[in-house]
């Protein structure tokens, strides 16, 4: 038996008991994209950026919203061809058709999300102990502690992620607010020091060679380093089949929300290197989460901004990891469905819909990586998930990027396009996005070190799969 959904198309009784609601229009998909891409990004890398760079810490942003605009071209024209939830691993597939490979950037996403959410959990958790430690609520608390409430805030996006992705898509709308308040009132603080005469405005246009790396390889380091706080664009396409109409919805929304992003991360990058002294902006490359609080508290002596600027702070980061745990575990429902991961994997939650399996893979995962990155407690924890994190999606988006040119080769050319990246775009993108990439960038060996150990595991779970497929005579789809 069959009946006609929303768009026209026939879909089976079944499909209608076992997929996924589509309940994002245009307005929710663009919060979603927005709220994922602000956020812990911002407040992650922010510091370290600035110390590398100096004053001219919003030209990595710009150079690193370039980059990522090239690569969301690709995705789009990808997503608008196959609207399914697999997102990369799936594209990877349709242009290769190499198992092996397609788990790898399979889990290299998962990962992504993973170690991103992570990030966000941990800056989290600093910011909240900072804010009860200023307002004199209790001294600031052991690594142990603050491992504790990032674990346990995971645990709390599972349970969210579980009741529904509309109520996690409702969620995200008000966290998103919350966060853009947030960096608006950075930006404010910036406005009212100039406004007041005490900023320094001039410095926007300063390098100051911090590590002595020259300013080629400075910026291109920074960028490097900027590319975290530019992802999560990638994400929404995991949630293409939970979104109506999105081959046409789906183009101007992805990159109307990387334009807010760069545009608010730019007046935050003024607003830093305006506010602080080249000592104090050299001095905030260790302050992982911190370093807009510090901008804050020089910025507004006189307004209890800085009282409340961290307890924001913790609603913007909660909504990445909000997010990248949604997008994990719609990307492991779209694997198992694919087989690509055991199908048992794939299971969704009766009543609600949700990917049940998928999303508690993903949290046993994020626990296990909260716990092995703070083990050790002279590793800057947020620098180097973040690190892992944009060193696993600049090798995604080189390979997307390619597969884009791939298929793009084998199109149908009777069938509809909806977009398509201009010329020889995603070739240049690849390109770039391998770049930086590259050891060139001074990345921090550890980065490597996590991200080898990660792929490690998932060349493990590749045979498990390969066994289990044979098994039951599963073959690639």
């Amino acid at each position: 038996m069959s009946t006609t959904s929303d768009g026209g198309s026939v879909v089976s009784a079944d499909e209608q008991e076992t997929g996924l609601k589509r309940v994002l229009g245009p307005k929710l998909l663009l919060l979603f994209i927005v709220g994922d891409i602000l956020g812990a990004g911002i407040y992650a890398v922010t510091g370290t950026m600035a110390g590398t760079v100096g004053g001219i810490v919003w030209l990595p942003f710009l150079l690193a919203f370039v980059v990522a605009t090239m690569t969301a071209f690709s995705y789009l024209e990808l997503v608008t061809q196959y609207p399914q939830a697999a997102g990369a691993a799936l594209y990877t597939h349709k242009a290769f058709g190499i198992h092996f490979v397609t788990f790898l950037v399979a889990f290299a996403v998962v990962c992504s999300g993973i170690t991103s959410a992570s990030t966000s959990a941990n800056v989290l958790a600093q910011n909240l102990f900072g804010g009860l430690e200023v307002n004199g609520w209790m001294e600031l608390p052991g690594q142990g502690l603050v491992t504790a409430v990032a674990m346990g805030f995971m645990v709390l996006l599972a349970l969210i992620n579980l009741r529904g992705v509309g109520e996690s898509v409702k969620f995200n709308v008000v966290l998103t607010l919350v966060e853009m308040i947030a960096l608006c009132m950075v930006i404010g603080v910036g406005f009212y020091v100039m406004a007041q005469g005490t900023g320094n405005f001039g410095q926007v246009v300063v390098f100051t060679d911090f590590q002595d790396k020259g300013l080629f390889l400075a910026v291109t380091a920074a960028t490097s380093i900027a590319f975290f706080a530019m992802v999560g664009f990638e994400d929404s396409v995991n949630m293409v089949e939970e979104t109506r109409n999105p081959e046409r919805i789906f183009p101007r929304a992805m990159l109307t929300g990387l334009g807010i992003a760069v545009i608010l991360y730019m007046l935050v990058a003024v607003t830093v290197v305006s506010v602080l002294t080249p000592t104090e902006i050299e001095g905030i490359r260790e302050a992982e989460g911190a370093a807009l609080l510090e901008v804050v508290q020089k910025g507004s002596p006189d307004f209890p901004i800085d009282r409340i600027f961290p307890f924001l702070a913790v609603f913007a980061v909660a909504n990445t990891a909000l997010i990248n745990m949604l997008m994990a575990s719609r990307l492991i429902y779209g694997l198992a469905r694919q087989s690509v991961l055991p199908r048992p994997l794939g299971a969704v939650l009766p009543g609600r819909r949700t990917p049940w399996a998928g999303i508690a893979f993903s949290t046993v995962l994020a626990l296990g990586l909260i716990w092995y990155v703070t083990s050790d407690p002279d590793s800057n924890i947020v620098a180097n998930l973040s690190g892992t994190t944009a060193f696993l999606l600049l090798c995604v988006f080189t390979v997307v990027n390619v597969a884009c040119v791939v298929l793009r080769s084998k199109r149908d050319r009777s069938r509809k396009v909806f977009f398509t990246s201009p010329g020889p775009l995603p070739l240049v993108a690849a390109v770039l996005c391998a770049f930086l990439a590259g050891p060139w960038v001074d990345r921090d060996p550890v980065q490597y070190q996590i991200a080898g150990g990660l792929m490690l595991i998932g060349v493990v779970l590749w045979f498990i799969t390969w066994l289990i497929n044979r098994k039951t005579n599963v073959g690639d789809t």
